[in-house]
């Protein structure tokens, strides 16, 4: 283990999930002498609960596409610097066999989350990193010669480098309480106002209860000041509350920037998705005539959840779902069509931190140098991971985001 200069650095790493326990690492691995500090009762808690409890450990396609934030281009800064061979590389080494799965979201072979988070607690152990468990931050000294951390315990203790790693605010049970923020502040630095990201969108509708738990293969749509802002298809959940599913997390990004900012937004789904507008109508048209003699409501049993058949119905206009199909106008049956492939609803927030994967803001990225995580305020403090301004789409993206700017953090943080 190469070491710089005369004396091994001390690096203070502040916050033990994905990103800190990787700055941890790479800081080791550069010659430093590190000690984790992590207000849970154990480091990587917040690793346990991604991909579903399986760690979605990355994804093949780092595109920039994939990452939000007010200046998302610096999220490549680390991105290329230690890149996805280079991450692969690393769990391999530590123990990790992984796969490619749809989407090419990259989970270990074990499909356990735990798995990712045992070898690097065990690799902090082979290292000698130091980890204090239950133990709170209060602020960050600048020293003039490195840095002072204060503790919830009134105990100082001193380091040559501090790397900043407690996370956002999402997911607060698993540590997530935006403490990060103050210590930045303290130092500062300027906070984007963050708020929940890849979380379940709520909905204006007085059927929601009646739908609750429907799920299908669909597209959606944001929509906010005249315009569609993002859409994203796959797999669509109704809820008491509103909609979740994969496609709605991706898209509550954009939708809760718009809400912030005080603009009405909505939501258009698209239930049927697999045909044009002009296939579905020659196809409705064809299926009301063939169903004639059934009900309404019966027609359309064994073509859309036979839950939703009442409510598409009585949605566009159908008064009397149990008439018979063949009684049905071209009035209803266009209402019905827009309904089945542009079914509008008015967006009315999101759910909670608790409900939240990310968080979306954080501290500002313009007083960071992307290329070693390196506070350009004040030299000698680094942050990385979700704390920053830099959010990903799901699929991945984040844990990347996560591992990459940690290990350039304690990589540049030890030399």
């Amino acid at each position: 283990m190469a070491k710089t200069g005369t004396y091994p650095r001390k690096v203070a790493v502040i916050g033990g999930g994905a990103a800190g326990l990787t700055a941890a690492i790479a800081a080791r691995y550069n010659g430093a002498e590190v000690t984790v500090l992590e207000q849970k009762d154990r480091v990587g808690k917040k690793i346990l609960a991604t991909g579903n409890g399986r760690c979605n450990l990355s994804n093949i396609d780092l595109s920039a596409s994939h990452y939000n934030g007010k200046n998302p281009k610096f999220a490549f800064g680390a991105l290329n610097r230690f890149d996805f061979s280079q991450t692969m590389e690393l769990f391999e080494r530590l123990g990790i066999a992984w796969k490619v799965e749809d989407g090419g979201k990259v989970y270990p072979m074990s499909d356990q989350a735990s798995s990712v988070s045992d070898v690097m607690r065990y690799e902090l152990e082979m290292l000698e990193v130091e980890t204090r468990v239950e133990t709170r931050v209060n602020a960050v000294i600048p020293q003039s010669r490195g840095f002072s951390v204060q503790l919830n315990d009134g105990e100082y203790f001193n380091a040559d480098r501090v790397i900043v790693t407690t996370g956002g605010k999402a997911a607060p049970n698993l540590g997530s309480n935006g403490s990060g923020y103050t210590l930045a502040e303290q130092l500062g630095h300027s906070i984007i106002e963050p708020f929940p990201a890849l979380v379940q969108l709520k909905l204006k509708a007085g059927y929601l209860k009646q739908i609750s738990g429907v799920k299908f293969v669909g597209e959606a749509e944001i929509w906010a000041a005249g315009k569609c802002r993002a859409r994203a298809a796959g797999e669509i959940l109704f809820t008491n509350y509103g909609i979740s599913g994969p496609p709605i997390l991706d898209l509550s990004r954009t939708a809760g920037e718009y809400l912030r900012e005080g603009e009405k937004v909505s939501i258009r789904v698209n239930l049927i998705n697999t045909m044009s507008p002009q296939e579905l109508e020659t196809f409705l048209l064809n299926r009301l005539q063939q169903q004639a003699h059934k009900s309404a409501f019966f027609s359309f049993v064994g073509f859309i959840n036979k839950r939703l058949v009442p409510v598409v119905l009585k949605a566009a206009g159908v008064s009397d779902i149990y008439k018979k199909a063949g009684q049905i106008t071209a009035g209803e049956r266009n209402a019905i069509l827009k309904i089945l492939q542009d079914w509008c609803f008015e967006v009315t927030g999101t759910n909670s931190w608790t409900a939240a994967q990310v968080t979306a803001g954080g501290i500002d990225v313009k007083d960071i140098n992307p290329k070693t995580m390196e506070s350009k305020l004040v030299p000698g403090i680094f942050f990385a991971g979700e704390v920053l301004d830099i959010d990903g789409d799901c699929g991945g993206y984040n844990l990347q985001w996560a591992w990459s700017s940690g290990y350039v953090a304690g990589e540049s943080a030890a030399t």
